[in-house]
């Protein structure tokens, strides 16, 4: 997967899903409540929710002491697909978050 490290100019929002070729997908001029925004929006939360059962899994397989290595094995390459998802929520999410105020040097807002 192509690591999703700037964004468009004009503010596109980074979809939760890439092209054929592992590219980043982008969707461009959205006031966040079109059909494309809502199915990633629905996406994004699965990504979420899997990523909270899997950390649950993943507690559990530690705990019992018990694993095989190819547990372990498959339980890291699912924790690593499941962080790359997540991390392509917060880098979409992040990039969608207001500029913060700038701040003077002495840690003051400017007049």
């Amino acid at each position: 997967m192509t690591e999703p490290n700037r964004l468009p100019m004009d503010g596109g929002r980074l979809l939760p899903w890439t092209s054929s070729e592992g590219k980043p997908c982008y969707l461009l001029a959205s006031d966040g409540t079109g059909y494309i925004s809502r199915m990633a929006d629905q996406i994004e939360a699965a990504q979420i929710d899997s990523a909270a059962d899997l950390i649950e899994e993943a507690h559990h397989v530690l705990r019992e002491r018990t694993w095989t290595p190819g547990e372990i094995h498959l339980l890291a390459a699912d924790l690593t697909a499941s962080l790359t998802d997540v991390r392509r929520v917060a880098v979409s999410r992040g990039a969608r978050l207001p500029a913060p105020a700038r701040l003077e040097a002495d840690g003051t807002h400017p007049a």
